[in-house]
């Protein structure tokens, strides 16, 4: 927090001081435009050469101010953006709002955990973590979320977060650059639909005329200017109608340009800086490394490269204007040669692009984890198995405010599968989301809510959470059947950790309690690891069949004062108290 707040201060004073800057140069700009008018006045009507002096002179000076302007101006950009990073890190962490994408739109009730974890929507962790601006950053942090990674992979990410938990300026800059862009899938898909499609080329009969034409007509026009002969005015009109005339047949191939070029050159120039921020770090981890090395091609970085494209497409854009159209073409077949430009580039670079984006989107991703890791330094990256070992020391849900989290440890080793006793409101659903989302957490290689950790990688299926479908016409019980059906598929290919809540909901007591009682029993059998949360006590006692692999765990409530009590720490053995009957007596139900 206090780091945080001292860059606020830092950036709302250098915000402050470009305002003046740019202030200041917009009025010098005014004045030097008086001076550039004034002369041109002066020297019309006098013809002194002092004149022409002060006009050439302010021209070139003005010139300058509209460049340093707009160098300014892209700094004040940076540093609004900066300000607002900063404050809303210090809003998140004093928890009076989440100022980050939600990620709803992922959403996904039959995804094997992300909606019965909470991993997208509102207060979620996707939003939690989300510190993303690109289409291609929100779209990686996305994917990682939805995947368990390999050991390796998870280490290496592990390195890199760690690097970049120490990078909190420059993690910040790329997050600034990436919120300017104003990117989004339509603008990304546009441009990766450009890089992959076949453009028709400018022929070398075109190509040559483009180059010999403009020639031909600044050489009439000179001639004429010193000869004053008609014939060689009418050399230049002729050479200009002809230039029209060319650009005319190429007129279809460069509309089509315009129209997927469209206002793409901005969001294209904040890419290349944010590759040019990547290419000038230097990393110490592995992954990092390997994704800056993506970005060097033949001893031309991606970021020149990219900053290449965002100028053409600039260019191409300025057909739009009528008068620059017609007297940059008429004169030089300005676009002609622009859109030959646009062929080359896309034949010697298109490849790359979608590479180059998806460095963006991973340093993006990363980044969003290394300021999770930052935010909370009590949490611990944990160790890895392939034992089939999961130990969670002092473990919490990350998404619970420190103050209000009550941490438990708990390890599945021998005893591979908890049954979990409780009553209603004393923790069991949000334990069971504890064990699940710092799964989750651990297998992108992220730090977790614990104090240590001992973990083996696997599968997270969870059926938790699940609703009628009234346009599947599909009943509740019928839609967790369906879940528990596809849990037993994949555990028959993989090792799993799975996490059940109070399953059967939708049948008979018998009912429910033998159908729970035969899915652990399966469940054991293909060597799942998990829990299962229930409120049938009876169900607690098939550990005594299976007392090597089944434990027992329970969280208690205790009635003082007239009140409910509750503790939410996980104790061995079953539940004892009920809180049901009291609950409803207080409240004059029954």
């Amino acid at each position: 927090m206090t780091q945080y707040t001292t860059l606020k201060e830092q950036h709302s004073k250098q915000l402050a001081a470009l305002k003046k800057q740019y202030n200041l140069i917009s009025t010098i700009r005014l004045f030097v435009a008086v001076a550039f008018l004034y002369s041109c006045y002066q020297q019309i009507k006098s013809g002194d050469d002092f004149f022409k002096i002060i006009l050439a002179t302010s021209a070139i000076l003005f010139l300058y101010l509209v460049r340093k302007h707009q160098v300014i101006s892209n700094k004040i950009e940076v540093e609004k953006a900066l300000l607002e990073i900063n404050e809303n890190e210090i809003s998140f962490l004093e928890g009076t709002a989440i100022s980050f994408e939600n990620g709803m739109e992922y959403n996904n009730s039959n995804h094997e955990y992300s909606y019965d974890l909470d991993i997208f929507g509102n207060k979620s962790l996707f939003q939690n973590l989300n510190r993303t601006a690109t289409y291609i950053g929100k779209t990686t942090l996305t994917k990682l979320l939805l995947t368990i990674l390999p050991n390796d992979e998870i280490i290496a990410n592990q390195n890199a977060i760690k690097e970049l938990n120490g990078k909190l300026s420059w993690r910040q800059k790329i997050y600034a650059f990436a919120k300017i862009t104003k990117d989004s899938k339509s603008s990304y898909d546009n441009l990766i639909a450009w890089s992959k499609s076949k453009s028709e080329e400018v022929s070398t009969l075109i190509k040559v005329a483009a180059f010999l034409l403009p020639v031909l007509l600044i050489g009439s026009l000179s001639v004429f200017t010193a000869t004053h002969e008609t014939k060689f005015w009418s050399l230049f009109v002729l050479f200009f109608i002809t230039n029209m005339a060319l650009l005319a047949s190429q007129l279809r191939k460069i509309k089509v340009e315009i129209v997927k070029s469209d206002k793409m050159h901005s969001i294209i120039k904040q890419y290349g800086l944010i590759l040019l921020h990547i290419e000038n770090e230097n990393f110490e981890s592995e992954k990092l490394k390997q994704l800056k090395s993506k970005l060097l091609y033949e001893g031309v970085s991606a970021s020149a490269r990219i900053q290449e494209l965002s100028s053409l497409f600039n260019q191409m854009d300025s057909m739009q204007n009528l008068f620059g159209g017609v007297l940059f073409n008429g004169f030089i077949l300005y676009h002609i040669h622009v859109l030959n430009a646009l062929h080359k580039w896309k034949n010697n670079n298109a490849t790359f692009v979608v590479e180059w984006l998806d460095v963006i989107g991973e340093l993006e991703a990363m980044n969003s984890l290394a300021n999770f890791s930052y935010n909370n330094p009590s949490f611990s990256f944990p160790q890895l198995n392939t034992n089939s070992v999961v130990s969670l020391t002092n473990v919490g849900h990350p998404l619970i405010n420190t103050k209000k989290r009550i941490d438990n440890s708990i390890e599945f080793k021998d005893e591979r599968f908890v049954i979990l006793t409780g009553s209603n409101m004393s923790g069991k659903s949000t334990f069971l989301r504890t064990l699940g989302i710092n799964m989750v957490l651990a297998g992108v290689g992220s730090p977790i809510c614990a104090s240590a950790a001992n973990i083996h990688p696997m599968q997270v299926l969870v059926s938790m959470r699940l609703s009628d479908s009234l346009t599947d016409s599909e009943s509740y019980f019928f839609a967790e059947v369906k879940r528990l059906k596809e849990i037993m598929d994949t555990l028959e290919r993989k090792k799993c950790f799975v996490l059940l809540d109070e399953i059967l909901r939708g049948t008979n007591s018998d009912d429910k309690r033998n159908g729970t009682i035969e899915v652990i029993k399966k469940m054991i059998a293909k060597n799942a690891i998990g829990a299962i949360a229930t409120h049938d006590l009876e169900v607690c006692l098939t550990t005594n069949q299976y007392p090597n692999i089944l434990a027992n765990k329970c969280f208690e409530v205790e009635i003082v004062n007239n009140d409910l009590v509750f503790d939410y720490k996980l104790r061995d053995g079953i539940c004892q108290n009920k809180s049901a009957s009291f609950l409803m007596k207080k409240m004059g139900v029954i």
